[in-house]
């Protein structure tokens, strides 16, 4: 009996995929740090019955129709804005994510971006390096306090939740916006609601975690910068598409928002050159926000387990999409 094929679009380490390879005949793109090439993936597709994709591969109707086995897309990330899942949905396709494992991670990184931002960290760094400090001066490399400051989370999701937590620690006035009231969030972290434009307006640092979707692409655009204080903070470790760079830059550039903290860009990855990069007033990362050794390798095996589970007929651990 034909074994079913899998096709991972990185290389993973060897023991992560071991238990695949008794299920199926598993193909791995050979290398780390290398998008697969779109006519490489589609072509894969033809013969998959299922495709572990990274965050930043498209899975959109011409790979998911290349070819009539595939069962499951199991992306390494908590965000699926990448698959088409309505496409995937309708072909009969699953398609499951790697919740949870990555909250605490990314939150602690989203806090370091705001910390790293607010106090100029890898600005005061490069003058370092650069021998630039031939002395110390009262406002040398100033920044802005972090403590007892308004922090406005947007997206108030498990990690928007988990950075208000390490808010709390630094007795941060925490508000928040969601499609929903969170109860939970305010009973346990006395975090309070408020509307968009009104968080925009008392917050000094505007932190950025929904997820990206038709209705908050461009959610951060030119009138919403401008409705910010003059010193306020912008931090984004959602997707890139939710902010409008170009109003973002222009914000920066004239003055209307005080510094940005940036993991994530409209499209990835981002040149040296990138407008945004090259300001002064930004701390911007290459999307690292659950890189940490222990996380990623929870995220690749959550993403391989579940398509252990669909191969064996069970139901998925953390399916997308339902399918009849």
């Amino acid at each position: 009996m034909t074994k079913p094929y899998v096709f991972i679009t990185r290389k993973l380490p060897e023991d992560v995929v071991a238990p695949l390879l008794a299920i199926a005949e598993v193909e791995m793109w050979p290398h780390e740090d290398m998008a697969v090439p779109r006519d490489v993936l589609v072509e894969k597709a033809k013969r998959a019955t299922a495709i572990l994709p990274m965050v930043s591969d498209p899975i959109d109707e011409d790979v998911l129709s290349a070819g009539s086995a595939l069962r499951v897309v199991a992306n390494m990330g908590v965000g699926y804005d990448n698959i088409d899942v309505a496409a995937a949905t309708h072909r009969g396709i699953l398609v499951c994510n790697t919740p949870d494992v990555l909250t605490d991670t990314t939150a602690d990184l989203t806090f370091a971006l705001l910390l790293a931002t607010a106090r100029r960290l890898v600005e005061a760094a490069m003058f370092l390096k650069e021998g630039k400090w031939k002395s110390w001066s009262p406002f040398l490399l100033a920044g802005a306090d972090v403590h007892h400051k308004t922090i406005g989370i947007v997206g108030m999701g498990n990690i928007g939740q988990a950075v208000a937590k390490r808010a709390k620690g630094f007795d941060m006035n925490i508000l928040y916006y969601n499609r929903s009231r969170r109860p939970e969030a305010e009973e346990k972290l006395g975090a309070v609601y408020r509307p968009f434009a009104d968080l925009l307006a008392e917050s000094d640092f505007v932190v950025c975690l929904t997820p990206l979707t038709s209705e908050t692409r461009h959610l951060f655009n030119r009138e919403a910068f401008r409705q910010m204080k003059k010193s306020a903070i912008f931090i984004n470790a959602a997707r890139g598409a939710v902010a409008d760079e170009q109003a973002l830059y222009e914000a920066l550039v004239g003055g209307e928002i005080a510094a940005a903290g940036l993991d994530v860009f409209e499209h990835e990855p981002v040149a040296a050159d990138h407008p945004l990069v090259s300001l002064p007033n930004v701390v911007a990362l290459p999307h690292i926000g659950s890189a940490t050794y222990e996380t990623r390798r929870a995220m690749m095996t959550l993403a391989r387990d579940n398509i252990i589970a669909v191969l064996e007929g069970r139901p998925p651990l953390t399916p997308v999409n339902r399918i009849s």
